[in-house]
């Protein structure tokens, strides 16, 4: 069994002592990760204000709200990488802290926003902005972490990206009591304290654009990301073999099969293939892509199920969901010591086998009854529990980088993260049918499809085998 990698000196005299560990690190992770939870809140709490939105704007029409969601879902996918390389090529602190200024403005704009176009432009900024915020908030707290505690901080923020997203509909179904404004004007305050402890903790050492930035790079990731992300997005409501889905598709394979033309022949790729060359990462890629076919899923059909077959209200519903972040949350706290002892293989393996027994119990036991506790409630700590498993060990990947690559190669698994959720649920819209209110039977073969994608996952995590990670510069943050 193999475990993120760490080195250990033979013995004191063998080599040099380690130097000792920051003793900010652990509020370094604390600020990296409210970025984190703002980015991906916002991505879930908007999902229930649909009903408050339309009765805001009377004259506009449900797809055009849609655009709340998606603009941010695409714009978001689209930017990580690029977003991510200029935070490596200049300063990661300084990309962070104007992340968190311009989301705090942005969600301001959101919330003041007198039409609905203001509100979509404004939630476009704030995904632009959320790009800049995600893939950062790693690369500034993976170097304060000695070797041995990495899989710890890899496992408190992955944590906190799946708490935001469980708690997502929880809070936005709360605040939508008030007004769905609320919904962005609780993110001002938190961008406030997070911009002025990152002043004070984060890492101050600007980084050089020694290669220079590669514009045609970005573009191409930014237009081909953005075509796939969007033909996904749109697919349910356009229709699957519609012109406009299938020339979002088409353009998408035309850009990727130019971006990596591109890649393989500029001498400073935005994307270095040196990333795809570490085994660990390549599978660590393909993991969190497949695993979130399944998660991003699990998620919205739970909250279909309990309103549209319990007849749940918005509000029960997200706290119906909510033992499953609650799960991640208790069991990510150990995912340092679970890989430690078990390994990084084992622990991605065991989670993905743990979520999807945990869709195998809702497929056995669930009917259109409510029964929570007997039937809604073990699934839900189980794929939680899965999550705590299997997503450490897969962004435990991204340690295995040197440090001039960590924000660009976070930036790579979110946006696999981001298309893989895209994908998922566009995958699952087609399994439910177009009914507004699914039967059990197309419910029972959205579980079936979540086991099977979890279970590719686990395939994935099988092959999952450390190497060795190239060394990091230290004066390099």
């Amino acid at each position: 069994m193999t475990s993120i990698p760490e080195t250990r000196p033979a013995d004191a005299a063998a080599a040099p002592a380690a130097p000792p560990a920051d003793p900010r690190r652990w509020l370094v992770l604390t600020v990296a990760s409210a970025a984190q939870f703002l980015a991906i809140l916002d991505l879930f709490a908007v999902t229930v204000a649909f009903p408050a939105l339309e009765k805001s704007f009377p004259q506009a029409s449900m797809a055009s709200m849609s655009w709340v969601l998606n603009g941010y879902t695409i714009v978001l996918a689209a930017l990580l990488i690029p977003a991510g390389r200029l935070a490596d090529d200049t300063s990661r602190k300084a990309s962070f802290l104007l992340g968190m200024v311009l989301f705090g403005l942005s969600s301001v704009g959101c919330a003041v926003a007198p039409s609905l176009t203001v509100l979509i432009v404004a939630r476009v900024v704030q995904a632009i902005a959320a790009a800049v915020l995600v893939p950062t908030s790693l690369g500034l707290a993976l170097p304060a972490f000695p070797e041995h505690e990495r899989s710890t901080a890899i496992g408190i923020w992955t944590a906190v990206a799946a708490v935001a997203a469980g708690s997502g509909p929880v809070l936005g179904g709360l605040l939508v009591q008030l007004s769905w404004r609320w919904i962005f004007l609780i993110n001002v305050p938190v961008c406030a304290i997070a911009a002025v402890a990152g002043v004070r903790l984060l890492p101050n050492v600007a980084r050089k654009a020694s290669q220079g930035l590669d514009l045609l790079g970005s573009l191409l990731i930014l237009l081909a990301s953005g075509a796939l992300t969007m033909a996904f997005v749109e697919a349910p409501d356009w229709g699957y073999t519609a012109p406009g889905t299938v020339v979002c598709f088409v353009a998408a394979v035309v850009l990727t099969a130019l971006c990596l033309w591109h890649i393989r022949r500029s001498p400073a790729p935005i994307i270095s293939p040196a990333l795809f060359a570490n085994r660990m990462f390549r599978v660590g890629t393909a993991g969190i892509f497949l695993y979130y076919l399944a998660f991003a899923s699990m998620l919205f059909q739970a909250a279909l199920f309990l309103t549209g077959q319990w007849h749940y209200t918005v509000l029960r519903a997200g706290l119906g969901i909510a033992p499953t972040p609650v799960t991640v949350m208790i069991l990510s706290s150990q995912s340092g010591k679970i890989i430690k002892r078990i390994g990084a293989r084992s622990s991605a393996v065991a989670g993905g086998l743990v979520f999807a027994a945990g869709c195998a119990w809702w497929l056995a036991t669930a009917d259109s009854t409510p029964a929570y506790a007997a039937t809604y409630l073990p699934g839900a700590i189980l794929v939680g529990a899965g999550n705590a498993l299997i997503q450490p060990a897969l962004f435990g990947a991204a340690s295995a980088l040197p440090a001039e690559q960590l924000s660009v190669g976070s930036g790579t698994l979110m946006m696999s993260r981001q298309i893989g959720s895209a994908l998922g649920v566009a995958l699952l819209t087609a399994i439910l049918g177009s009914s507004a209110h699914p039967t059990m039977g197309a419910f029972r073969h959205g579980w079936v499809y979540m086991i099977v994608t979890a279970l590719l996952a686990t395939l994935a995590g099988l092959r999952y085998t450390a190497g060795t990670p190239a060394p990091a510069s230290p004066a390099k943050a």
